[in-house]
C-alpha cells in the first residue's frame, strides 16, 4: 500500500500547492465580506491592498508591451475586490467602535486621517472629493475610453493581420511554428483589450462605491453615535467624519494608483519598451524642442512677478540636457556602428571560410598575375574608377548593367600573365610585358627603336612592345603607346562584348522589366504567360546581344515581340522580326552619324543560300541544306573580301537576303566574329548607304 501511495503524495508539485494558496487568499477575501475581524488584521489587509497597488503599477510602468501584462483584468478584478472587502470590514468597524476613539478602526486608518487631513476632517473631506474626482473623471474615463476603442480597433483588424499572417506563410517568410506563434499572439491581444475594456468599467465601479461607502459611513456613524452612545453630534460627526474619510483615503489612493496603472498599459498601444524608455527616449529626442523650452523658462525667470530660483533652474537643467543629449546619441551610434562593422566583417570572414563560399563563381572575374597584380594593385582606385566608368558604358551602349568585375590575383600563374574567367571558366589569357608599352604601328614598316613583335590581345593585331623610356618619340612618331592596365582593360571589355549573351541573367531581365512604364508592364501581362514565357523572352535578347545588338530600347523590343508572338514561337524567327522593326537602331549604331558602309551577297552565292534552304508547306524554312564544297568556296572568297576592307580600316556590314541571314553568320562568325550580318531588311529607310563592292 505505501508503494502505491508513495508517488501520488509525491506528485504535488508547488504549482499545485500554489493554486490551492491561490484559492484560499480568494476565499479569505470572501470571507472578509461577512466575519468581523479585528483591527490589526485590517492594517494587514490595508498595506497589503497599497503594496499591491503600487506593485500593479510598477509592473505596468516596466512591461515592453501591453500583451506582456495580459493578466491585468484579473488582477484588478481581485485587488478591486480586496479594497472592497475591505471597505464593508472597516465600515462595520467604524459603526461598531467608532465611539471609542480614531484608533478603533486601525491605525492605518487614523494614521492618514491625521497625516492628510492635517486633524481637520474638512481638508480631509475636500482632498477625498478631489481624490474620487481625479480617479472617476479623468483618469478612469480616458482609460475606459482608451480600451474601448482599443478593443474595437483591435476586433476589427484581426481578418487582415490573419491574412498578412497566411501570405507571409505562403511566400515562405515565415514557418508553420512562427505562424502558430503570431495567430496565437493575435488571439490574446484581441482578448486582452475585449477583456480591459471591461476592466476599466470596475476602476469606474470602484470609485463609485467608495464615494457612496463613505457617504453611508459618515452618516450612519453620526446617529449610531447620537442615538446608541449618547454621543454630541458635534462629537460624533468629528470622530466618525474623520474615520470615514480616512477610511476613504486608504481605500482611494490604491484605486487612484491602480487606475494611473491601468491608463498607461492601455495608453501604451503600440510602443515598445518600458514606459521610462518609451516616455523619456521620445521626449528627449528632440534637442531642439528643449532648447526652445529652455529658452522660455529662462524669460519666465527674468519676468518681474514671478519667482527666478524655479524657473531658472528648470531652464539650466533643459539646456543642459538639450546639449549632452545628442552627444550621447552619436556615441551610442558610433558604438553601434563600429559594433554592426565587426560582425559584418566577422560574417564576412566565416562566410569567405566557409565550403558554400567556394561553390560561388563570379560572373566576370580578373586573375592577375603576382609581378603584375604588384603593379597593378599599387594604383587600385584607378583601376576601380575605370572598370567602374567601363561598366557604365556598357550599360549605356546595350541596355543592362554588366555583373560586378572580380579582380583578384594567383601566385600560381605565370608572374607576367593575366586570365579572364566568365562564370568561373576561362575565356582569355596573355602574358604582357611589366613596365613596357604595347604599340600598334601604322604600316607595316618596323619601328626605329628597339621592339619586339606580338599580338594586341583584344583583336590579334600586329603589334610591338616597346620600353617605357620611348614614350615620347612614340608620340612624335603619331603612335598611341599603350600602358598595362590599358591593353587588359581594353582585351577585358573585348571579352565581355563577346560574351554579352551569358551575362543577361535572368534576374537582370526581370530587373530590366520591373522599371519598365506601366503601360508596358501591362503589354508584358499580355504577352506573357499567354504567347510565351520569360525564359522565352531571355532567349530573343540574348541572340540579339549575340550580335552586339544593344537592347536599351526596351519597349520597341516589347512592341516587335507582341507582334510576333501570337503567330511564331521559335525565339529564332522572333528575334529577326524585333531585328527588323529596330532597323534603324542597328543602322545608326552601325554607321554612327555616317554612311553605312555595306558589303553585299553576289548573285551567284544568293541564289547558292536560296536553293539551299529546304522550307515546309507553309513556307516556313526548316532545314539548311548546303554542299561542304560551296561552304568552304564562299569561305574563301567572303574571307578575302573582308580582310580587303579591313584594311581599310572603314567599319561595314554584310548584306544578305532575310531568310539567308542567320545562315550566312554562321559561317562568317567562325572567321569573323564581330562582323555584322544584315538582312536588306534590316535597311533602314532613309538611310545613306555606301557600297564598297560583292562577294561574287
Amino acid at each position: 500500500m505505501t508503494d502505491v501511495l508513495a508517488p501520488v503524495s509525491s506528485s504535488e508539485s508547488p504549482e499545485s500547492r500554489r493554486d490551492i494558496g491561490f484559492a484560499v487568499g480568494i476565499v479569505l477575501i470572501l470571507a472578509v465580506l461577512f466575519l468581523p475581524i479585528p483591527p490589526f488584521l485590517i492594517d494587514m489587509g490595508l498595506a497589503l491592498s497599497i503594496a499591491l497597488s503600487v506593485l500593479i503599477l510598477m509592473v505596468a510602468l516596466w512591461i515592453q508591451k501591453p500583451l506582456d501584462f495580459s493578466s491585468f483584468p484579473t488582477i484588478l478584478l481581485i485587488a478591486t475586490m480586496l479594497r472592497l472587502s475591505l471597505n464593508i470590514a472597516t465600515t462595520r468597524v467604524i459603526l461598531a467602535d467608532g465611539n471609542e476613539g480614531l484608533n478603533a478602526a486601525g491605525y492605518i486608518i487614523n494614521g492618514f486621517s491625521q497625516f492628510v487631513m492635517s486633524g481637520d476632517f474638512v481638508i480631509g473631506l475636500i482632498v477625498f472629493m478631489i481624490l474620487v474626482t481625479v480617479n472617476f473623471l479623468v483618469i478612469t474615463k480616458g482609460a475606459t475610453r482608451i480600451a474601448e476603442v482599443g478593443a474595437r480597433f483591435t476586433l476589427d483588424a484581426i481578418p487582415g493581420k490573419q491574412m498578412a499572417i497566411d501570405a507571409d506563410l505562403n511566400a515562405g517568410l515565415i514557418d508553420d511554428k512562427e505562424a502558430q506563434r503570431r495567430r496565437a499572439e493575435l488571439e490574446e491581444e484581441s482578448s486582452f483589450f475585449g477583456a480591459m475594456d471591461g476592466a476599466s468599467k470596475f476602476v469606474r465601479g470602484d470609485a463609485i462605491a467608495g464615494l457612496i461607502i463613505t457617504a453611508v459611513n459618515i452618516l450612519g456613524g453620526i446617529i449610531i453615535g447620537v442615538t446608541r452612545h449618547d454621543m454630541s453630534a458635534a462629537d460624533a460627526a468629528d470622530i466618525f467624519t474623520k474615520l470615514s474619510v480616512g477610511d476613504g483615503l486608504v481605500s482611494q489612493i490604491p484605486a487612484l494608483i491602480v487606475s494611473l496603472a491601468a491608463g498607461l498599459l492601455v495608453s501604451k498601444g503600440g510602443t515598445r519598451g518600458s514606459a521610462d524608455k518609451a516616455v523619456l527616449g521620445q521626449l528627449g529626442g528632440y534637442p531642439r524642442a528643449l532648447f526652445v523650452a529652455a529658452i522660455l523658462m529662462g524669460i519666465f525667470a527674468l519676468m518681474p512677478g514671478l519667482p527666478l530660483i524655479p524657473f531658472a533652474l528648470l531652464a539650466g537643467v533643459l539646456g543642459f540636457v538639450g546639449y549632452i543629449i545628442p552627444k550621447r546619441i552619436a556615441a551610442r551610434q558610433q558604438a553601434a556602428d563600429a559594433v554592426a562593422e565587426q560582425q559584418k566583417a566577422i560574417a564576412q570572414a566565416e562566410q569567405k571560410d566557409s565550403v558554400k563560399e567556394s561553390l560561388k563563381t563570379s560572373e566576370i572575374e580578373l586573375v592577375l598575375g603576382k609581378q603584375l597584380s604588384a603593379k597593378l594593385m599599387a594604383n587600385h582606385g584607378e583601376l576601380s574608377r575605370r572598370v567602374a566608368k567601363m561598366r557604365r558604358k556598357f550599360a549605356e551602349q546595350y541596355g543592362f548593367v554588366v555583373p560586378d568585375i572580380r579582380v583578384t590575383d594567383n601566385l600560381v600563374l605565370d608572374p607576367k600573365s593575366y586570365q579572364i574567367k566568365i562564370h568561373g571558366t576561362i575565356v582569355a589569357m596573355h602574358q604582357i610585358r611589366v613596365g613596357e608599352l604595347l604599340v600598334i604601328p601604322n604600316s607595316e614598316e618596323k619601328l626605329p627603336f628597339p621592339a619586339d613583335e606580338t599580338k594586341e590581345p583584344a583583336f590579334g593585331m600586329p603589334a610591338f612592345w616597346v620600353p617605357i623610356a620611348y614614350r615620347e618619340d612614340l608620340k612624335r612618331q603619331g603612335l598611341i603607346p599603350a600602358e598595362n592596365e590599358t591593353v587588359i582593360l581594353t582585351h577585358l571589355s573585348e571579352v565581355i562584348r563577346n560574351n554579352l549573351p551569358q551575362l543577361l541573367s535572368y534576374k537582370d531581365m526581370r530587373n530590366l522589366f520591373d522599371r519598365l512604364e506601366p503601360e508596358y508592364r501591362k503589354l508584358l501581362e499580355d504577352i506573357v504567360p499567354a504567347h510565351t514565357s520569360y525564359s522565352g523572352l531571355q532567349a530573343v535578347l540574348k541572340l540579339l546581344l549575340s550580335e552586339r545588338v544593344s537592347i536599351r530600347n526596351l519597349h520597341l523590343i516589347l512592341e516587335a515581340v507582341a507582334e510576333i508572338v501570337p503567330h511564331v514561337r521559335r525565339s529564332e524567327q522572333v528575334a529577326e522580326h524585333v531585328r527588323m522593326r529596330i532597323a534603324q537602331q542597328i543602322c545608326g549604331d552601325l554607321s554612327e552619324g555616317g554612311p553605312l558602309n555595306v558589303l553585299r551577297l553576289g548573285n551567284r552565292w544568293d541564289l547558292a543560300f536560296h536553293q539551299s534552304l529546304k522550307r515546309d508547306a507553309k513556307g516556313d524554312v526548316i532545314e539548311f541544306d548546303i554542299e561542304p564544297q560551296l561552304v568552304e568556296e564562299f569561305g574563301q572568297e567572303v574571307s578575302t573580301a573582308i580582310k580587303k576592307h579591313m584594311k581599310a580600316g572603314k567599319r561595314f556590314a554584310i548584306v544578305a537576303a532575310p531568310d539567308a541571314r542567320p545562315y550566312v553568320r554562321m559561317i562568317v562568325e567562325r572567321m569573323f566574329p564581330n562582323l555584322p550580318i544584315l538582312s536588306h531588311l534590316e535597311i533602314a529607310r532613309g538611310a545613306e548607304i555606301n557600297a564598297l563592292g560583292s562577294v561574287s
